[in-house]
């Protein structure tokens, strides 16, 4: 009933004055976000997000890995940015907070359903009211993507990271995919029909890494660094 009356609302006439004053309230809430954003963010220092469901429950092989592959990032000097609710979302913040780093939260204000993990710095848990917003602190300060198996907001993330960097918008970070079992479907009709149709090129298949451990998923994230002779600066 709440969903119908939400749609039949959105259908209602409103007067100029009705527009006007919400517009451009929700122009200032949205205002307040980047500004509360941008100043916490751009102290942490150089970071990693790791993307992932939800609903990926504590005993899940992803979740461990998950886990270890924040540890590994933390001991090396990473932050860690997670979507800052349970799931791989807690498994990417216990990984760091255990391991003494940096453990960022981006949460999402969602009815019913998200809620912070208890692993977040408490000075870097961020809440949002717009997933607009929240995806460009992902973007903005992130020097990695690293994308555990997940559903369509994971998959969201990816795509923004990939469109991001394909199109020169953010510079060129790694982005690694986890669990080969989990996203070969999607790899394989990403160049049997993305490609065959000529929607994507050739060189846009090197925007990605596919592998299947947490060594190798991190591996990946520091030789790209060592690479252009980058360290973090914490």
């Amino acid at each position: 009933m709440a969903k119908e009356n939400k749609i039949r609302n959105s259908f209602a006439n409103k007067t100029w004055q009705e527009i006007k004053v919400k517009d451009s309230w929700q122009i200032f809430k949205i205002m307040s976000e980047f500004v509360d954003g941008f100043e916490k963010l751009a102290k942490i220092g150089p970071c990693v997000s790791i993307f992932g469901s939800a609903r990926t429950a504590d005993e899940n092989k992803y979740y461990e890995m998950t886990v270890e592959i924040a540890r590994l990032l933390a001991e090396k000097g990473y932050g860690v940015i997670s979507g800052g609710g349970p799931g791989i979302m807690e498994a990417a913040n216990k990984g760091a907070y255990n391991a003494g780093g940096k453990s960022v939260g981006l949460n999402i204000d969602l009815p019913f359903e998200q809620f912070h993990n208890k692993y977040i710095d408490r000075d870097k848990l961020l809440e949002f009211n717009y997933f607009f917003v929240r995806k460009v602190m992902f973007m903005k300060y992130s020097q990695g993507y690293i994308v555990m198996p997940g559903g369509f907001g994971t998959m969201d993330e990816l795509f923004e990271a990939i469109t991001l960097i394909q199109t020169g918008k953010i510079a060129r970070f790694p982005i690694v995919l986890v669990g080969t079992a989990y996203w070969s479907g999607l790899i394989a009709w990403i160049k049997n029909t993305m490609l065959t149709e000529k929607n994507i090129s050739e060189e846009d298949l090197n925007l990605y890494r596919l592998v299947d451990t947490a060594e190798d998923a991190v591996e990946h994230i520091f030789r790209f660094y060592d690479k252009y002779l980058l360290k973090p600066n914490f």
